[in-house]
């Protein structure tokens, strides 16, 4: 169904008359290197023409729409969209001369990402590199650097270190992390089948600190675990692809320290009793859940109904009670086969 967005006052080319045509948009369906892509597409209609020759659009409507048609068969295809490709220069301050030369491609490669070419998958990985990395791209600088005058490499150079001081701690957090799940790359009873996925433990956290006062990390892993655990046994995959290991205190993801210190998560160190030391868990601000199933925000519910008053002591018994802790030795991982055991809440 198409919907009216503007009036535009033109020399309509369809009746030859000098009125107000109206600027409609509309889900259309096309063909994209034989995919078929559903995107949003503007013309524009005259009223005064006949039902079946009242649609037109003008140059600059049509290249727009392909565009739109292109970045939804990226979006289907896992691709950067041409608005990411934007995006990527505008946090650098980079022209699309100046990125194609930073990656040391022909200079108008950026320029046709952005307007009408499709990139294929080696291109969009060395794309993604340095969005994610401004290590990468200082990098790429260096190995470039006789594509830029002295003063764009300074200019280039402090948005990389800007970049890198807005979200280096996170980036390098989320990079020791990740390395400690390289033997875990592949979906396995180790991961309950599903590979790491940070975004979702963050927002896992915070989902469960919002519901959950006087949040400690302790209480938190056996609260994760058992979201993964509950997930696996109702639906086959956990969901965060977190792997645990049988530690005295219950089950405890690996790589436990270096979670506690992403960026993304709201977290305090306070002096508990005899001087101890305790990491509490805060529900970040604004953050977003749509990252979640209904069936996973459904585990989440059932996990927080079930050890919401519990205390840090009263969950790691009850969890040193599963199956799952009694058939596994102190360091060995808990595999999700056995996770499924758990007692039903």
């Amino acid at each position: 169904m198409a919907a009216k967005i503007n009036k535009i006052r033109m020399n309509c080319p369809i009746c030859d008359k000098i009125h107000d045509v109206e600027e409609r948009k509309r889900y259309a369906t096309t063909l994209v290197k034989g995919e078929k892509v559903r995107y949003m597409e503007k013309y524009l209609f005259c009223e005064n023409a006949n039902d079946d020759e009242n649609e037109f659009e003008t140059g600059t409507m049509m290249d727009e729409n392909l565009l739109r048609a292109r970045n939804a068969y990226r979006i289907k295809m896992g691709l950067l969209t041409s608005d990411d490709i934007v995006a990527i220069r505008a946090s650098y301050g980079l022209s699309q001369v100046d990125l194609s030369n930073l990656l040391g491609w022909g200079e108008v490669t950026i320029s046709r990402y952005e307007s009408k070419a499709i990139q294929d998958e080696a291109y969009d990985t060395m794309l993604r590199l340095v969005k994610d990395n401004p290590l990468q791209a200082l990098d790429l600088l260096k190995k470039n650097e006789s594509e830029f005058s002295e003063a764009k490499k300074v200019l280039i150079r402090n948005k990389i270190k800007e970049k890198m001081d807005s979200y280096g701690k996170e980036f390098l957090t989320r990079q020791a992390f990740e390395g400690e799940y390289v033997p875990y790359g592949e979906a396995s009873d180790s991961n309950g089948y599903t590979t790491l996925n940070i975004d979702k433990i963050e927002a896992a956290i915070s989902y469960i600190a919002e519901h959950v006062t006087d949040l400690y990390k302790v209480k938190l892993m056996k609260m994760l675990w058992y979201a993964d655990a509950l997930s696996a046994k109702r639906y086959g995959h956990a969901i965060t692809g977190l792997v645990y290991t049988h530690e005295k205190m219950g089950a405890l993801p690996v790589g436990h320290y270096s979670l506690m210190n992403l960026e993304n998560l709201n977290v305090s160190v306070e002096e508990g009793y005899d001087f101890d030391v305790r990491i509490r868990i805060y529900a970040i601000e604004g953050m977003k859940y749509d990252i979640f199933s209904k069936d996973e925000i459904d585990v989440l519910d059932a996990v927080i109904k079930k050890f919401k008053r519990y205390n840090s002591s009263k969950i790691v018994d009850y969890m040193h009670k599963e199956n799952a802790y009694l058939k596994t030795k102190k360091g060995e991982i808990i595999p999700f086969s056995l996770a499924r055991e758990i007692k039903n809440f």
